[in-house]
């Protein structure tokens, strides 16, 4: 608790005092970030390593694939009769006989040689192929070795998971375009046909701080004002962790969001690397850090910057799934020195494919 100043000290200390833990105040944000999800190493044992903040990326949508990886599948357009300079024009390529308007995809994969010196003749070749099982890629082969990118599209009512819960299933839409490595994780989970250990553990719901629709409430109460206040005088944001200084109104607690595992028992977790990072948004399904810790928002983070990989969303209709979660029983716990909520009773997941949703509502964002 920062000690109150003495009302007979010269004015002028305390416009310093302001503008000093102004500035104090906006750089704990940044730090606070790398632990605002993360568990406390100390009660679960965890360690992963603190998030970092990702660069700054367009939003006029992802075209991303994996390296070294080359998937087999029927081609729809042969790569040595069309070529292009980058794998990104090759995922656009695949895109665009995508799109839903005209029938279903004629293009589901593409496959692209990037390399000059390695690719030789084929450098630029852009192979466009189609999957007889988009859940179940045919993968030809993967290494050091490989001269190829990869990577999947997922066209309108494709690419849905569901991890159903005892209150209901949330469907996700995955987005392979944007977080490939992610999605190709999520698809080999789901060929255990089990999800042991799979689990909601936190729950914080909007509160007062959030509209029904995700928005942020700027105008908050007067007393939370006065405590924001204070704590910017005493150069901190911490009781609020990513609150913006600035604003009239907190970013939580609590932040609107539930948090839970992906890691299926008896199966060894390699670290998902950072991928496509926009913004967080109500619906959007990100890991923490390299995962396999993941949450999914119930309202818009712009104030979390593009700190997360984003590698799905829950549709619309089903948030409701999740807003029902959030507000189970909880219990207070600190992790890191964040206060969180965590579960009473934690909520056992089970990941299972979805196929043939065509013309179910999948109007999300992946960018």
């Amino acid at each position: 608790m920062g000690r109150r100043q003495n009302d007979s000290e010269p004015s002028r200390f305390i416009s310093l005092t302001f503008l000093l833990a102004g500035f104090i105040s906006c750089a704990l944000v940044y730090t606070v970030l790398s632990v605002a999800l993360n568990s406390n190493t100390n009660s679960k044992g965890s360690n992963f390593e603190p998030l970092t903040l990702a660069e700054e990326s367009n939003d006029g949508g992802c075209c991303r694939g994996i390296e070294k990886l080359e998937l087999w599948g029927g081609a729809v357009k042969w790569g040595s009769d069309h070529k292009f300079n980058s794998s990104e024009e090759c995922c656009q390529a695949c895109k665009a006989m995508c799109t839903g308007i005209d029938g279903p995809c004629l293009c589901d994969t593409w496959v692209f040689c990037g390399n000059k010196k390695a690719c030789g003749s084929k450098f630029g070749e852009c192979w466009l192929k189609k999957q007889k099982d988009i859940f179940a890629p045919d993968r030809q082969e993967a290494g050091e070795h490989v001269i190829w990118t990869s990577g999947l599209i997922f066209g309108k009512g494709e690419g849905i998971v569901g991890l159903e819960t005892e209150h209901g299933t949330l469907h996700i839409k995955l987005f392979p375009d944007c977080a490939p490595h992610s999605v190709a994780y999520i698809l080999e989970l789901l060929t255990l046909r089990h999800c042991a250990g799979c689990q909601f553990y936190r729950a914080e719901g909007r509160g007062q701080l959030w509209d029904s629709e995700g928005n942020h409430i700027k105008k908050a109460s007067s007393l939370t004002v006065i405590r924001i206040v204070k704590m910017q005088v005493f150069g901190s944001c911490l009781e609020h962790h990513v609150a913006h200084c600035g604003s009239d109104a907190p970013f939580g607690p609590p932040f609107a969001i539930i948090q839970g595992t992906l890691e299926a028992q008896g199966t060894p977790f390699k670290n998902i690397p950072t991928e496509e990072c926009p913004y967080i948004r109500r619906g959007s399904v990100a890991w923490v850090g390299s995962g396999p810790e993941f949450f999914i928002s119930l309202a818009d983070h712009q104030e979390w910057k593009k700190a997360y990989t984003v590698f799905g969303s829950v549709l619309p209709e089903d948030m409701e799934i999740a807003e029902k979660i959030a507000q189970l029983p909880t219990k207070s716990d600190v992790w890191n020195n964040i206060n969180v909520s965590v579960l009473e009773k934690p909520v056992p997941l089970l990941l299972r494919r979805l196929d043939g949703w065509g013309d179910l509502n999948t109007n999300v964002k992946s960018d």
